[in-house]
């Protein structure tokens, strides 16, 4: 599955774009099917020879971080499956996205 579309490149604002938003637009979801790992996507932007993601990370802790592209693509799961866009994902304010999100797992929001 092709993380970073031609359309997602487009609608994602550069990096430091929503800077001191304190609640930035959420544009895509990636996630691992086979274990609990989910990055919400809000910037993104080439930077030498990749191209680099700012967004929310939920694995082992919950953090705002930078992703590259290359290392989700190289990523596997337990189950060797890879990271795949949630393709229904509808994109919003980060607080809503995170509320829906914790809804969806049954977990207080």
């Amino acid at each position: 599955m092709q993380l970073l579309t031609e359309e997602l490149r487009a609608a994602l604002p550069a990096l430091y774009g929503q800077e001191g938003n304190k609640n930035p637009t959420v544009y895509a979801k990636f996630f691992t099917p086979d274990s609990n790992w989910t990055w919400f996507i809000t910037e993104g932007g080439q930077e030498e020879d990749d191209y680099i993601f700012f967004c929310y990370v939920i694995g082992f802790e919950e953090e705002w971080g930078y992703s590259a592209l290359s290392e989700l693509e190289s990523v596997r799961g337990p189950l060797n499956l890879p990271i795949e866009r949630d393709l229904n994902f509808k994109p919003g304010p980060f607080e809503e996205v995170l509320r829906r999100y914790r809804k969806e797992r049954g977990e207080q929001a």
